[in-house]
């Protein structure tokens, strides 16, 4: 399945209708998330073929096809049966500080005619014409950003499988200086994108621009996205073992919370983990614990640790070894990694 997301160009007429539409879907998903919650608590669950027609009919009084509607109805659900099995976190009501932006259209949608695609009670809609994977469009979603509207679809498509240009592997160390380390050395800069908005999103802030500060985070946000894209896809094509040291984001942006999230570490390793498994790379998610203060030469435990050392960026072992610590840190990753594979006998691909 590949999902591809095409920038829509609507009139005003459209416009207003998909804004009418996602006003009264949020009255659709805060009626649905309190009518599981409160029945859950009386002991009556529903199935998601029963949960899918409890507003059987309801479309036609407000102006939206049944198929949306079920569509909704059909997304709260799955996210509290995530819940109940304890995957996911509790769903959220909607309203003005955590708006719905999203509109579902369940149902196959026919092939496209040039650049316009028509969709079930909205007719056709025009959008930017981009290159499109052939196959079969099994769903769509319309999506509103601060940049515009996008329609993303749901292709069943064959995936092209990745060009490999070298066959290493590489232990990699995340950090919040540098981006990434590797085992063989290499440093990748951190581009810092959140940092060097902060100006302009502080004026935007304090002048209550609400639509330029969503505007600005979007565009953070897709940097950082690109950054990490073209990251895992290189790293992917240039080897055939890659090995992460796993990191408690939670726990430590506790105390380096701006430079957490901006770093996208997260992201980083869900891209390695699936563009892996198109590469025929093995791709193996390690605990950090001890990576730092080991030797990788005598594997003692003679190097630096704790807050108070984190200014220590080079330390010699009693063996002699003189050690970069983040070079050191990704070593005794791919050591470990490359332990974890041999014992499993195979990949092991991270969830």
């Amino acid at each position: 399945m590949i999902q591809c997301q095409l920038k829509l160009r609507l009139s005003a007429t459209k416009e207003a209708q998909l804004n009418d539409w996602i006003w009264s879907l949020t009255a659709v998903h805060n009626f649905a998330v309190r009518k599981i919650e409160l029945d859950a608590k009386d002991g009556i669950f529903y199935t998601g073929m029963g949960f899918h027609n409890i507003l059987a009919y309801h479309g036609k009084k407000i102006g939206i096809p049944s198929h949306t509607v079920q569509g909704m109805l059909e997304q709260v659900h799955t996210a509290w049966s995530r819940c109940f099995k304890k995957i996911g976190g509790k769903p959220k009501l909607k309203g003005m500080r955590n708006k719905l932006n999203s509109i579902p259209f369940p149902d196959p949608i026919k092939s496209l005619e040039g650049n316009h695609v028509k969709l079930p009670g909205v007719g056709l809609l025009r959008f930017h014409k981009q290159d499109i994977p052939e196959g079969k469009i099994k769903c769509g979603r319309i999506v509103k950003r601060a940049s515009g509207w996008y329609l993303c679809l749901f292709i069943d498509a064959y995936r092209k499988p990745i060009a490999r240009t070298c066959s290493g592997m590489i232990g990699i160390d995340p950090g919040f200086k540098d981006l990434i380390v590797t085992s063989d050395g290499e440093k990748v800069p951190h581009p810092k994108e959140l940092q060097s908005s902060l100006e302009r999103l502080g004026q935007a802030q304090r002048g209550i621009n609400r639509k330029l500060v969503a505007r600005l985070h979007e565009r953070i946000k897709n940097q950082r996205k690109d950054r990490n894209h073209k990251l895992s896809l290189r790293l992917v094509q240039e080897n055939t073992l890659i090995v992460f040291s796993k990191d408690n984001i939670r726990g430590v942006a506790k105390k380096f919370g701006k430079s957490v999230a901006s770093s996208g570490h997260a992201q980083l390793r869900s891209m390695l983990s699936y563009k892996s498994i198109q590469s025929g790379t093995q791709y193996i998610e390690v605990n950090s614990r001890n990576s730092t203060k080991t030797c990788s030469s005598c594997g003692s435990l003679s190097g630096p640790s704790g807050l108070s050392m984190l200014s220590v960026r080079q330390w010699e072992c009693s063996c002699g070894a003189n050690h970069d610590r983040d070079k050191n840190a990704a070593v005794n990753t791919l050591l470990l990694g490359m332990e974890c594979a041999s014992n499993d006998g195979g990949l092991r691909h991270a969830a």
